[in-house]
Order: structure tokens, then sequence, then C-alpha cells
């Protein structure tokens, strides 16, 4: 019967939730609890709670610490108001549990259930704590008042929004307190001065957390007939104490640390200035961040004018800092750093700072606010929900996103409150231990399987946020030119350029005229466009140049908009619509092949579409599109499109690699430039082949009367071609037997003029341009030796600089027998088994000085110039081939056409110092991707950073420079100038190195 009455009760405590009902029983067997243990009503309120084991441990702790426990049972179980909210308090909070067993008459805090109890403000919680006489008074009352707090946020009385203002109100209060007993304790320096508290933050725009740095600022003025200087050092004094009064730690705890770092110049500044030295310093200085964190700023304590005065002054500032000339860089940057601030163990647990997190809301509604609230002061709002329903009715937000993001805000920030009450503690991450996500789960109403419905409702609403954090700026500019709905508020077209330029459109009424003509009527093709530019324009703004991108996808789309597959392709494959962007607005190179042919945006959706090709694959089909072609002319044709098409691939791939994607992080640089090196070798191998064999059948037919093959020197021969590069070859051929050298010669000279001339046509493909300036007696030569020409040559005229050239020398079409022969007849020049002799060393010093003095352009920053700039290309370069030449013969390493791979052989065989090499091979990368990121960019080679400001921050981006974004003097933002002196720094570097080892070594 006993064993029968037990499982009843074990059954009991378990439906009740109780997860150790062996322990609850014992519990519950205390002798406290006699009166209550049998009460269903009380086992009731138990199971109501997020804890019911956490909950009775505090129940019992706080019964055995009562002198006489009898009117907290009597009301336990009288007074069902009490024991929801205690037991509901007790159930969420082991820190409060704990302060109330510590502190056993507090829980008479509870009882009262009076109208100024349900809704307390600033003037209750200072009557409640404002009468401490001292710190450990203080923090015994906040955490009082605390407790009422959380009972009325627990057991639904409060709401989110309530509940957050209840704590400013409570910190208001507490702050006036711990201010009133610094001075108390400091009487003169009191006397001395005017001090005014300025709440910031949470804590500025009443929407506090339970734990949570409390931000201030402090304004002081000396009272009349005291000088500045001592009136600030009294100010600072009372400032610093009433901080650590509610900092610090004793026995009673903490009530939260007060944190000064928003004041100009951050912790480095001092802690209390005048109200003209703010000004002074907001109106010189200020960042775009301090102008947004002012947004939340209101008088808390201390001299009420004052802080009036201070707000005042600073509000035009405030929202006259859209009109900043760094705006919109600074504000990207200001994103991309929070994000990059959370460790890679915590994005996933993380309710505040990750994606779809509480900060992308405040952070949204904050950006509005600042671009619309200077023409619309209803949006001044310092309260992150208030705002959001301001911007919604004034129709700068659609009203459904708003009320999405609402509700998604509201989840978080609860969730949040609910984390942080259990111990107390100042955190932002989901809990992992299962227990912990129960009782959270349980708190928010999920009974039947609360760690799922909590999961589930967690990604559900950060899904949420993600999604609506980019409609919400862009919606709302398409529902302004689409006007489909009749009666809903609506941006005005001033408000629309108002946002089009904060978020970097440099032509706001241009880009409005694009949505207008992609997403307006009613077809098929509109809504469809109407559902990835919110996303699409996003993308764009975070790109160097918003205006070019969104451009290019209106000509992209009116090129192919009909075709069944475009706009199906960029809704669908997730990947495409995010590459095609990133692509559009990068620069020019890439979405001009674009624009030649807009078809091949179908390889921005394939998996593997922007993967290089190898050179086989290349060349199979460029012959095969040659051998279909009726002539020459229409042979390369074909030719330079594959060649188009596949610098399209490679750029696409480069650029996308370069800027990372929402699920992808950026490429690592070197692996990047190799990649590419190699692909544009291959792309130009291919090419001149096609073109080749169009030459030869033009006028021979299937065969040429001698054997050709065509060299790749310089960055073509060792496979480390830019966009921009010359295909810089020789000529070799050797006659087929019977025919004479004569007629060989000739025939040779008529394909390579031919070669020439077809790949220079005039046509819409970018040019190839073949340079055999690098043969033998270079312009004055003949354009075309033959093999036994070239030994001959070689053997009796050869210069050293001729040496140095065939380094890079490598067959890349033609007849590959006899690149093999040439490649076998050079290795004894470029590997020469003596090594270099002395002459030929001060040769080669000797030019390249000459060099350095000659080709570097008029006018040129010798600092930047990426080719024959200090530390730049050249240097490396030389450096490197010098080293060939010396040791090739005795280091087999060294027998490579390429610079890296050369360099890295040095190192292994100890000819250069592993740091010497680190950094020659830092600055060949550098500038590198220098060249490469300005014909990108600018549509057109060159070896210096551009001057215009726009191009700058797109160069700079690609470097991954993130905060070189949009804006009238990109140039000046942070972005740029880093990457100029990192620039500097890294080739200065690198030409240290270079002088010491190419003219000492």
């Amino acid at each position: 019967m006993q064993g029968g009455r037990r499982d009843s009760r074990y059954g009991q405590l378990i439906r009740r939730g109780f997860t150790e009902p062996a322990a609850a029983e014992g519990l519950l067997a205390a002798p406290g609890l006699a009166e209550v243990r049998t009460d269903t009503g009380l086992l009731d309120a138990f199971a109501a709670t997020a804890d019911p084991d956490l909950a009775l441990r505090g129940l019992v702790r706080l019964i055995e610490a009562q002198q006489d426990p009898q009117p907290l049972v009597d009301t336990l179980l009288t007074s069902k108001p009490l024991r929801d909210r205690l037991l509901g308090v007790l159930g969420v909070s082991e820190a409060l549990g704990d302060h109330l067993a510590g502190h056993p008459d507090d829980w008479q805090a509870l009882v009262t259930y009076e109208a100024a109890d349900l809704h307390p403000g600033v003037e209750e919680f200072e009557a409640a704590v404002g009468a401490a006489r001292g710190p450990d008074e203080l923090r015994h009352r906040y955490r009082r008042s605390l407790l009422s707090v959380a009972a009325r946020d627990v057991c639904g009385t409060s709401d989110l929004a309530r509940t957050a203002a209840e704590l400013a109100d409570l910190a208001t209060a507490t702050l006036r307190a711990a201010l009133a007993i610094a001075r108390a304790e400091a009487p003169q320096d009191a006397a001395a001065c005017r001090l005014a508290v300025i709440g910031m933050g949470k804590c500025g725009g009443r929407e506090l957390n339970y734990v949570s740095d409390v931000d201030v600022i402090f304004v002081a003025e000396p009272v009349e007939g005291t000088e500045e200087s001592p009136a600030l050092q009294a100010a600072g004094r009372l400032a610093s104490r009433m901080m650590r009064i509610c900092s610090d730690t004793t026995a009673e705890g903490t009530i939260w640390p007060v944190d000064a770092n928003l004041r100009p110049e951050g912790r480095n500044g001092p802690l209390v200035r005048t109200l003209y030295s703010h000004l002074a310093y907001l109106n010189r200085w200020a960042k775009t961040w301090e102008f947004q964190a002012l947004l939340k700023a209101r008088p808390v304590a201390g001299d009420t004018a004052l802080g009036e005065a201070y707000v005042e002054a600073v509000a035009p500032m405030v929202w006259q800092a859209a009109e900043r000339e760094n705006f919109v860089p600074d504000v990207q940057q200001m994103r991309r750093r929070v994000v990059a601030a959370i460790p890679a163990a915590q994005v996933e647990r993380e309710l505040k700072l990750g994606p779809g997190g509480l900060r992308d809301v405040e952070f949204a509604v904050q950006l509005l606010q600042l671009v619309h609230g200077r023409s619309d002061a209803t949006l001044r709002s310092p309260t992150t929900l208030a705002a959001l329903d301001a911007l919604a009715l004034g129709g700068y937000v659609g009203r459904q996103d708003a009320a999405a993001l609402e509700s998604a805000y509201r989840f978080l920030r609860t969730m949040e409150h609910r984390i942080q009450l259990h111990r107390m503690r100042r955190t932002h991450l989901m809990p992992e231990a299962e227990a912990d996500q129960r009782r959270l789960g349980r708190s928010l109403g999920y009974r039947s399987e609360p760690v799922t419905e909590l999961h589930r409702a967690w990604r559900r609403h950060a899904a949420a946020v993600r999604r609506l954090h980019e409609k919400l700026f862009y919606r709302p500019l398409l529902d302004a030119v689409a006007q489909l709905e009749i009666g809903e508020a609506r941006l005005s077209p001033r408000a629309a350029r108002q946002r089009l330029e904060a978020l970097g459109y440099a032509d706001p009424a241009g880009a409005l005229r694009h949505l207008e003509a992609l997403a307006s009527g009613v077809s098929r093709k509109a809504a469809i466009q109407r559902t990835l530019l919110p996303v699409l324009l996003g993308w764009f703004a975070d790109s160097a140049d918003p205006d070019a991108g969104l451009l290019g996808f209106r000509k992209v789309s009116d090129a192919l908009g009909n075709t069944p597959w475009y706009l199906r392709l960029l809704r669908d494959e997730g990947a495409a619509a995010e590459n095609l962007a990133r692509v559009l607005s990068a620069g020019r190179f890439a979405p001009d092949l674009l624009l030649r042919a807009p078809e091949a945006v179908a390889l921005l959706g394939d998996e593997h579409g922007l993967l290089p090709r190898s050179r086989e694959a290349l060349t199979q089909e460029v012959l095969a599109a040659v051998g279909r072609a009726a002539d020459a002319e229409s042979a390369v044709a074909a030719a330079r499109g594959v060649r188009r098409r596949e610098l399209f691939r490679t750029a696409a791939g480069d650029l996308i690699g370069a800027y990372g994607t929402e699920e992808l992080p950026a490429e690592e640089p070197s692996q990047a430039v190799d990649r590419i090196g190699t692909a544009l070798t291959d792309i130009n191998s291919a090419t001149l082949a096609g073109a080749l064999r169009a030459a030869v059948r033009g006028q021979w037919g299937d065969e040429l009367p001698t054997r050709f093959a065509v060299i790749g020197m310089g960055r073509f021969g060792g496979a480390e071609l830019g966009y921009g590069s010359d295909a810089d070859v020789v000529f070799v051929h050797e006659a087929r037997d019977g025919v004479s050298e004569e007629e060989a010669n000739k025939a040779a000279f008529a394909v390579a003029t031919e070669l020439r001339r077809l790949l220079q046509l005039p046509t819409t493909d970018p040019p190839l341009v073949v340079d055999a300036d690098l043969r033998p007696e270079g312009k004055s030569g003949p354009l075309v030796r033959s093999l036994d020409s070239y030994a001959t040559y070689y053997r009796r005229w050869s210069a050293p600089w001729e040496s140095q050239a065939l380094l890079r020398a490598a067959p890349v079409a033609g007849d590959e027998e006899l690149g093999r022969r040439f490649t076998a007849l050079i290795d004894p020049l470029r590997y020469p088994a003596d090594g270099l002799g002395e002459e030929s060393l001060r040769e080669i010093r000797r030019l390249k000085a000459r060099m350095e003095a000659e080709r570097m352009p008029r006018g040129a920053d010798s600092t930047t110039h990426a080719k024959m700039g200090r530390g730049g290309l050249a240097d490396v370069e030389w450096t490197v081939q010098l080293i060939q030449l010396r040791h090739a013969a005795s280091v087999p390493g060294l027998r490579t056409t390429r610079t890296r791979p050369a360099l890295a052989a040095a190192r292994e065989a100890g000819l250069i110092g592993e740091e010497d090499a680190r950094i020659l091979d830092e600055a060949w990368l550098l500038a590198t991707r220098v060249r490469n990121a300005v014909m990108l960019v600018r549509g057109r080679a060159g070896d210096t950073f551009p001057s215009e400001a726009r191009e700058l921050g797109a160069v700079g981006r690609y470097l991954g420079y993130e905060s070189a974004g949009p804006g009238p003097r990109a140039a000046e933002a942070g972005g740029s100038g880093e990457m100029l002196d990192d620039y500097r720094r890294v080739t200065r570097r690198a030409r240290a190195v270079a002088e010491r080892l190419f003219y000492e070594g």
C-alpha cells in the first residue's frame, strides 16, 4: 500500500514537470513543508514554473532561513498571487533564490499587489532604493526591487517592453542613489561642480536587460566661483566613486558594471568633460558610430538642467549624421566588425551578435532612423520597438515586415532575459546543457517538448530576422516605385532618394528609374524581380559601386528577361543571385564580358561552373569550333568567343572567391593567384592553338610546310598571366622533309603574321595582343627563326639578358615535339653549368639599374607602382631569376618557369633565408593581386592604384579591405588608407631584401 502511494506521488511529481521526483519527495517531507506538501494548489503552482525542481529547492531554503516560517507558509496557502510570483521567480532564477535565502524577509516584496506595484516607474523605484545609506544597502535594495520586476515578468503581468523599461527605470533610480552616496561621502567635491549623468545604450533607450553594462557619459560644469580644472577633477572623483558603488563586488554581490567608454576618445579620453568640450569633440572628431550611439542619449542622474542642455545640443548632430561624407562605409564597417568579432565556436549560439540576432534588428532600425529621422521627427525614439512602430506607421518599413520583425525581436529579447535571470550573469549565448535549455523552453511556455519547441521557434525567428534585415531597407523602395497596393503608406520620392544615398548609391534618381523599370507592373517577370531585388540591392550596397551593380543587373535582365530560365535560375539557385550581384558590382571587366554574351550568367548557378577548365579541354573545344568555321576570320571569332566566356568564368570565380559569400569565406590569396595565372595561361594557349589552326588552314590546308611552335615567354611562359597581360611569345619552326629552307621560312613568317593579324581583328571581344619583342635581336630581328637558326644565334651572339628571359620560356601551342626540342636547346643557356660569370653578373645588375631609371613612367609613385616600383614584381622576379641563373644547374628545383616555385626551391636549398623568402613571396603576391584588381575594376590594365575614389575602394574590397566601400571620399576612408599603407610597408621590406640579395649576394 505504501509502495502504491509512493508510485502515485512519483506520478504526480513527474506529471507536474519534476525531473528528480525522488529528491523532490524528500524535500517535500521537510519539517517546514508539513502543512503544504499535500496541497494540490501548491503542486500545481510548481508545475507552472520553468523548473519545478529548482523552485522547490529554493522554497525549502527560504523556509529554512525563516525565524518563524508560519507567516510565509500561511501566505503561500492563502494567496495565489504571492505563490505564483514567488515560485515563478524561484523556478527561473537560482541567483534570486540565493538572494532570498540570504535575505529571508525579502519575500514580502512580492506580497503587495497595488496599482503602483503593477506599473512602477522611476519615482517608485527611487522610493525603494533612494533611502540607502551606503553601497551595501543600495545593493540589497536594488536586488529586492529586482525581485518584483522578475516576478511581474515571469508571471506575465509585464510584457517584454514593460519589463525592459522597468529595468531601465530601476537603473536610473540606482544611479541617482549611487551618486547621492558619492556626494555624501565627498561634500566638498559635490559643492564644487555640477555633474550630469547621461544614460546611453539600452539604459538610455529604456530597454535594459537584467544583466547588462549600464552605458553612461558624464558632463560637468564648475559652480559659480570655482575654476574649471578643480571642478572637473572633483566631478571626475564623484563619477568614479558612483561607478565603483555600482560595479564593486562585496558580500552583498554587485549591481552591474557602469561603462563610460562611449565618451569622446573612449577609455583614452577624460572621464568627465564640460559641455563645450563634448561639443567641440563631436563637431571635429566624432565618427559615425558615436552619433549612432547618441541616438539613445537621455539624462538619468545628477544635474537635470545640464543633462537636458547636453541632449538638446547633440540632437541636431545626431540627425545630420547621415549627411556625413563617410556615413555609408562607416555603417558597413560597423556591422562587419560586430560579426567578425564573434568567436567561431559561439556563432551558432549567439542571440545578440550572430546572423539573425538582436543586433541585426537594432542596427537596421537605428540606420533607418538616422537616414529618415533628419526630416521626420516622429522617428526619433530611442527605444527600438517604438522606433520600429514609427517607421512602419510612416511607410519607411512595410507593416507586415515590421510586425514580423517585432515578433522576432520580442522573442529573442525574452530568451535573453530568461537566460540571464538564471544566474544573473551577462550572457547572450544559448546554454549548452539540456537541463538549462529545458528550463528556458518551459519559461517561454513550451511544455510538451520544451527543448525541441524552443529550438524550432528560435530558428524560425532568427531566419525571419535574417530575411527581414535585407527587406527592411529595400522592400519599401520597390513599393514606392511599383505602387501596387492602393492606400498603403509608402516612401516619398525624397525619402527613397535619401535611403539610396545612405546605402551608397551615387545616383539615387537613376537607381529609382532602374528599379521602376525592373519591378513595375503585374507581370510574372516583375513579380519575380520584386522578390529578388530586396536581397540583390543589399549585395549591391555591400560593394564599392552599388550604382554599377544595379545598372549591370538591369542590362542583363533586359537581355535575358524573356528567356524562361534566367529569373528562375536567380530565384531557385541560391548561389546564382548572390554570385551575379557580387560580379556586377565589383568593377567593369567581368560585367563587360557578361554583357557581350549574357547567357554566360548560367555559369553562376552551377556548383562547378566557376572552376577553371583544363588546357586540354579548352584546346579541344577551340579546335572543334575552328574546324566548323567557314573561313579564318570566323574561325578566330569562334575561338575568341570561347576565350571571352572562359575569361568571364575565371574573373567571376576570382571575384566571388576574393569577396566571399554569405555561405563561404574569402579564398586564401596565394591559392587564388596561382589558379588564376594558370587558368589565364591555359585560356590564351588554347586561343593561340585555334588561331594557329585557322591561319594554317586558310592558306595551306591541313599541314604547314614546316613544323611550327609558339613558345610562351615572360608571364605567359611562367603561367603567371594577369587579366591585362600581353601574350609574350617567340616563334620557332623546322622545315619538313623535302621542303627547302626558303619555302619553310616564308611559310613560317606568313603563318606567324596571319596569326597575329587574326587575333588583332577589331571585335567586341577582348583583344589578345601577341608580343614577339623578346625574340633574338628584338624588333630588329626576324619574326620567326628555325630551330637551327636559334641554335646558331645563341651559340654566337646570346647576351646575358636573353639567358634571363629564357628562364620563362615554355611551349604553349603548335608542334609539341618541336617545342620540347627548343626547350632542350635553351636549357644550357638558362641553367649554365658553371653558373653566372662575373661579367654576366655585372651586366645583369647594370641592366636592372638602367631599366629602373628608364622604364618607370614619368610622374608615377615608385612606392605604389606594382611592376617597376620599389619592392614590386621586377624586384622580386629579377632577384629570383638571378638565383636561378647562378644555381639552377646544381639545384633541379630551380628549373621552373614560375616565380613562386623557384623561390620555394631556393629557400629549401638554403640559398635564401626563410624570412627573406616569405617577404619576397608576400610582396610578389600582393603586387600581382593589385594588377589583377585594377584590371577587374577599371576594365583596362594598370600598374598603379586608381586615383578615383570608387575605383580605389573597389580595389580595396578585392584585396580584403572591407571598409573601403562606397562613398564620395572612400579613398580617404580607413580601408583605402590602410591598404596603401600596407602595400608600402610590404614592398619596402621586399625592396630591402631584393637589394641585399641582388646587389650584394
